[in-house]
C-alpha cells in the first residue's frame, strides 16, 4: 500500500518515529521537514514510483494524506 511505503520514506528522511507519520501529519509543522526536506522527499518518491511530480503540485502537498493521493492520483 502506498501510505506504508510512503510514511517509512518520510520517517527516514525527517529522522522521526514512523508512529507520527499519519496521515493528517502535516510534513512541516507536525513532522519538522523544511523545504530542503521535501525537495529531497519529493526526488525520492519520484525515483521510488518512477514518476515526475509537477512543480505546481509540490505547494499543495501539506500533509501525509496529499502525498499519498498524488502519488495514487498518478499511479493509476
Amino acid at each position: 500500500m502506498v501510505f506504508e511505503t510512503v510514511s517509512k520514506m518520510i520517517a527516514k528522511q525527517l529522522k522521526v518515529e514512523e508512529s507520527k507519520v499519519t496521515p493528517d501529519a502535516r510534513l512541516v509543522e507536525d513532522l519538522g521537514a523544511d523545504s530542503a526536506n521535501v525537495m529531497v522527499l519529493i526526488m525520492d518518491l519520484e525515483d521510488h514510483y518512477n514518476m515526475q511530480v509537477e512543480d505546481s503540485a509540490i505547494t499543495s502537498l501539506k500533509t501525509v494524506k496529499d502525498v499519498v493521493e498524488y502519488i495514487e492520483s498518478k499511479s493509476k
